[in-house]
C-alpha cells in the first residue's frame, strides 16, 4: 500500500470519497449536519498531514493527522472489509507515530476498528468539537 501527501487538488477528490464513505457509515448523522460538517473540513487541511493512500493506484482512503492523534481515516465504502483499513492503521502507528484518535460513540463500526487495532476508551464527551449532540469518544494506544 502507498500513500503520499495530498495538496489542495485533492481536495475535491477526498470530499467526494468522504462523502460516500459517511453516507456508508453515519446514519446517525442529520442531512444538514452531514452538509455543514462536508463544507467544514477543508478548512482543516491546512492544520493536518494529509494522506491519500492507494492500492496499485486507485485511491481508497485518506487520513489526517496532527503530531500523534489521527484527526480522520476515511475509506471508500467499495474497499472496507478488505484489510485495508487495518493495513493502513497499523502503518499510521508505525510510521507517523498515532497514539490517539477520537470517534463518534454511534459509529459502532469505527469504535470495534480502532479497539480491534490496540486503542482503549479513555473517557468521552456529550458533544462533538464543533458542539453538534454527537458523543465523542477519546482513544488512547495502550
Amino acid at each position: 500500500m502507498k500513500n503520499r501527501q495530498a495538496t489542495t487538488n485533492d481536495y475535491e477528490a477526498i470530499l467526494n470519497l468522504w462523502d460516500r464513505s459517511v453516507s456508508a457509515t453515519h446514519d446517525f448523522l442529520s442531512l444538514k449536519d452531514k452538509e455543514d460538517i462536508k463544507k467544514e473540513i477543508p478548512m482543516y487541511f491546512p492544520h493536518l498531514d494529509v494522506r491519500l493512500w492507494f492500492v496499485e493506484n486507485v485511491l481508497i482512503g485518506f487520513s489526517g493527522t496532527n503530531r500523534q492523534h489521527l484527526e480522520m481515516l476515511f475509506l471508500d465504502p467499495a474497499e472496507t472489509g478488505k484489510g485495508y483499513g487495518k493495513q493502513i492503521m497499523q502503518q499510521l502507528i508505525k510510521e507517523f507515530n498515532v497514539r490517539s484518535v477520537d470517534v463518534n460513540k454511534d459509529n459502532e463500526n469505527a469504535k470495534m476498528f480502532y479497539l480491534k487495532n490496540g486503542f482503549t476508551i479513555v473517557s468521552e464527551e456529550p458533544t462533538d468539537s464543533s458542539g453538534r449532540q454527537y458523543p465523542i469518544l477519546h482513544l488512547e494506544l495502550k
